[in-house]
């Protein structure tokens, strides 16, 4: 088998894997909806219009961490002489956990 076949099979199952797990996690939260429905059980759960507004913020916070954490992984590589795996790794957990932890502070003092 050539590599131009194997690599066109890697990339058909996983397309046809990840398509796979998103059809099965819709169709059970459809059939789950359903199925509350169908026994009256109220349908606030389903309008969680202001908790995707945090999530929203928290991700957006993660994606800024992640990159600030970058950045800061370049500098302490190449001015403070850490080495280059190490610096990059350590400061994107950093930089991403802060970010986090600055989340949950602005989300519970919204809450409050």
């Amino acid at each position: 088998m050539d590599e131009i076949t194997r690599d066109a099979i890697v990339s058909i199952g996983s397309f046809a894997a990840i398509f796979g797990v998103i059809y099965v996690y819709l169709m059970t939260r459809h059939r789950e909806r359903m199925s509350m429905l169908e026994k009256g059980v109220p349908s606030s759960p389903f309008n969680s219009i202001r908790h995707s507004n945090f999530l929203t913020l928290k991700y957006g916070m993660l994606l800024v961490g992640i990159a600030i954490g970058i950045l800061m992984g370049h500098v302490a590589a190449y001015e403070w002489g850490i080495a280059k795996s190490t610096a990059f790794l350590a400061m994107v957990f950093l930089f991403g956990g802060l970010s986090l932890v600055v989340n949950y502070l602005i989300f519970r003092k919204y809450r409050e």
